[in-house]
């Protein structure tokens, strides 16, 4: 299936794990993908197989999505070089974990300025091209940190709940010109960036536990969150407005155990 066909995708943070599996998805449903990452190894990387493998026009673009400047170049040369985006993944993200306290502002700050900041500015530079055609998918990678919260995760729950917000007012006020905006909120997912923390872990136990914690008894994979974003992103989506889908494995319908 190809519901994507030469549609142009950006997918930022598009170099590992989420984005990664997104935006390979994206090319094997036919889209000229976008790779828009801060990293040149890992987005120079993600761009090369995605054409080894699909064959089609991707292209990885330096974004970083914290600076306007660098987000509208990314757009800019976009339009230059592949065409006007008919879908935007806003999947870059951070996690920046603490006390309340002792969090400082240069630490607010960082989080905030990636993690619902950078999104809005992706949101407001391809939204003229997409509002101009009278078409565009927009899908943010929230979290279910977007909607429950966990003790000394602060302030990265405010950034996504935040991320929810951006997805619901955007969704309702281009509802009726063409432009689907709606979120994903993946629970805890086996990417590069988990394995990592599990190694470095001194405990042994570390993945084990957390898997049993998970009602399905492991994590999720990347390749599930991009499956959902392929349907937002296509044209049978386009009666799902302002929705937040959420991929945790149930871990947020349980009470407490």
């Amino acid at each position: 299936m190809e519901r994507l066909r030469d549609r142009v995708a950006i997918v930022t943070g598009a170099g590992q794990g989420i984005g990664e599996a997104i935006a390979r998805r994206f090319a094997s449903e036919g889209a000229h993908v976008v790779v828009a990452e801060i990293s040149p190894a890992l987005g120079e990387a993600t761009a090369a197989t995605l054409r080894a493998e699909t064959g089609t026009r991707a292209q990885f673009i330096r974004c970083d999505v914290a600076d306007a400047r660098s987000v509208e170049a990314m757009v800019a040369e976009t339009i230059a070089t592949l065409g006007a985006p008919d879908i935007l993944v806003n999947n870059a993200g951070i996690a920046v974990f603490g006390d309340p306290l002792d969090i400082t502002d240069a630490d607010w700050a960082r989080c905030m300025s990636v993690d619902l900041d950078g999104a809005w500015f992706c949101c407001r530079a391809v939204l003229p091209a997409m509002l101009a055609r009278g078409r565009g998918s927009i899908v943010n990678i929230a979290s279910n940190h977007s909607f429950q919260i966990i003790r000394n995760t602060f302030p990265y729950p405010i950034a996504k709940h935040g991320l929810l917000g951006l997805t619901r007012s955007l969704a309702l006020e281009y509802a009726d010109r063409g432009i689907t905006v709606n979120a994903i909120s993946p629970g805890y997912i086996d990417t590069p960036l988990n394995q990592r923390m599990f190694a470095e872990n001194p405990d042994p136990e570390a993945r084990r536990k957390v898997e049993a914690k998970q009602p399905v008894g492991r994590l999720g994979r990347p390749d599930e969150v991009a499956a959902v974003a392929a349907l937002l992103a296509s044209d049978e989506a386009r009666f799902i407005v302002g929705a937040n889908i959420v991929i945790d494995g149930g871990v947020t319908i349980r009470m407490y155990e």
